[in-house]
């Protein structure tokens, strides 16, 4: 039921394009953080659409707010904020994202199916997505060190947290002070934090996320 009310209350956010027309993507925007993904569908009239979901991480010039932009058949069809919804042919297509890449860009279908929106090939996403089809033992590899980057990262970041709220009065009166065996230097946690924020990144570019592991990242 929650999700639901967040899909319609996303859906309300949606407003009409203005037609402009797909600007193709130029290999340097991947580092400028542009997503932009593709989705072809057959509508009940047999016609084959082709849309297209374009997202700026950095926000817009404007008012820095990040927004995703749909395209059908190369011209500008809606807008949103995200987490976007935008209502298409047979279901709708949900985008959301983090503070390092697309979280989520999928077209779910009436019947509750999910397809995920194929990323344009000159993107990062769609570079990694070339990795991980011509190499994937070694996308595997990376995927797996990704995963343990995140946990060493959020597991050390949990003990030397607990320790100063162990130490909060009410807390340390009920259940006691807790020492972390780990005390690590500055350099090192910066080291840790910045290997956390690429791992979160590589994920993203596959459109994975884990509310814990992930969000710690960001």
């Amino acid at each position: 039921m929650l999700k639901d009310w967040q899909r319609r209350r996303a859906a309300r956010r949606v407003k009409r394009g203005d037609g402009r027309p797909l600007k193709r993507f130029h290999w340097w925007q991947m580092f400028l953080g542009r997503a932009l993904l593709h989705l072809q569908l057959i509508g009940d009239d047999g016609r084959r659409a082709v849309y297209s979901v374009d997202v700026r991480h950095q926000g817009d010039r404007e008012d820095g707010v990040v927004r995703a932009q749909l395209y059908r058949d190369g011209r500008h069809h809606a807008v949103s904020k995200v987490p976007a919804v935008f209502p298409v042919e047979g279901g709708a297509i949900e985008v959301a994202t983090t503070g390092v890449g697309v979280r989520r860009c999928h077209y779910v279908a009436a019947d509750g199916t999910e397809r995920q929106l194929i990323p344009d090939p000159k993107s990062a996403e769609g570079r990694r997505a070339r990795l991980d089809r011509d190499h994937p033992s070694a996308s595997r590899m990376i995927g797996v060190v990704s995963v343990v980057m995140l946990v060493v990262g959020v597991g050390l970041n949990l003990l030397q947290i607990l320790e100063p709220i162990s130490r909060i009065p009410p807390i340390a009166e009920n259940l006691g002070v807790f020492e972390s065996p780990i005390h690590l230097p500055l350099w090192l946690n910066i080291t840790l934090g910045l290997a956390a924020a690429l791992a979160s990144t590589e994920r993203a570019l596959r459109l994975r996320y884990h509310w814990l592991l992930d969000a710690g990242g960001n």
